[in-house]
């Protein structure tokens, strides 16, 4: 394999076990450098555990993650956002207490230790996301679409190469969500990689340029978008198998 090819996320064989559960259980998955990789699978398949185990909050039972050829399983998560990969969280961890301005900085902090530059910093990614003239606002009184864009802006401020996005249009409008999906664009456009759990498949499957299929934990699919909704296991795993003799998609 050249070192062109080699996938900027390398997951192989990942298992985590928590006691007598196995919420993940030999898991793989690539991740191409400049790629929205939309990572899928039925409620408890082990989609944020995966999440969890890539960004350092939980260690691995077993397995490799390679981050740029690096192997990177079981480093605790501030290493991980050192070494490039920022994150969101499927409910939304917005810092209630502090203002908009003031939960992006701490982002900003990680690579821009004095002060003012890493406000600088979160000025910026506040007006890349769209938030600027809420900068002030205090992180309680947004709206859940504006919490969620909150979300993506503390994980830009840390200057991600990789970012993985936890069910970003889970709880928006039609309207929000081809809004997130614009600030996808213009993130992947910056040359950042996105690796995104999501179940609102209208928006992903238009967007992503691979499908990861995830279900008990094991890796069911990896393939292109048009690929998976063809797939016969990745129907019947996770968008359930149609009655006989319908021949219509069925549905989730």
């Amino acid at each position: 394999m050249t070192a062109a090819a080699v996938p900027l996320l390398e997951v192989r064989g990942l298992v985590k076990r928590f006691g007598a559960l196995r919420a993940l259980d030999g898991v793989d998955l690539d991740v191409a450098a400049g790629t929205l990789t939309g990572l899928i699978g039925p409620n408890g398949a082990g989609k944020t555990t995966a999440f969890a185990c890539i960004a350092g909050a939980e260690r691995p039972t077993a397995g490799s993650i390679r981050f740029r050829a690096a192997e990177i399983a079981g480093m605790p998560a501030s290493r991980v956002t050192r070494a490039g990969i920022g994150r969101t969280y499927q409910i939304v961890q917005t810092f209630a207490d502090m203002t908009v301005l003031e939960a992006t900085t701490t982002g900003a902090l990680l690579h821009h230790p004095r002060l003012n530059e890493a406000v600088a910093r979160a000025e910026e990614v506040l007006e890349f996301v769209g938030l600027a003239d809420k900068r002030q606002r205090l992180g309680r009184a947004l709206t859940i679409a504006d919490k969620k864009r909150l979300e993506v802006a503390r994980a830009l401020a840390t200057e991600p190469d990789l970012l993985l996005l936890d069910e970003v249009m889970a709880g928006l409008t039609p309207a929000e969500c081809g809004a997130a999906v614009e600030l996808l664009r213009r993130t992947l456009a910056r040359g950042i990689t996105i690796l995104m759990v999501e179940h609102v498949m209208e928006v992903l499957m238009p967007i992503a340029d691979h499908i990861v299929v995830i279900a008990a934990g094991k890796t069911l699919f990896r393939g292109s978008a048009a690929e998976a909704v063809r797939d016969a296991a990745v129907v019947e795993a996770y968008l359930g198998a149609p009655p006989a003799g319908d021949g219509a998609e069925a549905g989730r």
